[in-house]
């Protein structure tokens, strides 16, 4: 069930990519000079309303998709599902092989001084 919305929402998500696209610009890029800001709106044509009703799609097949997810995450981690053991860490006796952190060894209170060139 979950495999035939996502196929559906990817659909979607095309369709409304290309409506957009079809769409012809009213004015500059991100409202910036349009018409005349006391004309009021425009009557919705058509090809909005069909926009309009593919986002909603999106976005209904988007909630419903979160909530499978949710339902299907019974488990706390990617491990768990997969079987895997979550690795254990070296014992306190035991020097890893990167020591205590990954940071270079201090030498003392004078700053480090760049390698030099050869």
């Amino acid at each position: 069930m979950q495999n035939v919305v996502l196929v559906v929402h990817l659909v979607l998500a095309l369709c409304l990519i290309a409506i957009v696209l079809f769409q012809r610009s009213e004015g500059g890029g991100l409202g910036i000079g349009g018409g005349n800001p006391m004309a009021g709106r425009a009557q919705a044509n058509p090809l909005s309303r069909v926009t309009w009703a593919l986002a909603v799609a999106f976005l209904i097949t988007s909630m419903f998709l979160t909530i499978l997810a949710a339902r299907l995450a019974e488990s706390d981690s990617v491990l768990e599902r997969l079987g895997s053991s979550v690795p254990v860490e070296a014992e306190s006796g035991q020097d890893s092989p990167l020591g205590d952190d990954l940071l270079p060894p201090i030498l003392g209170d004078s700053p480090a001084t760049p390698p030099k060139q050869e």
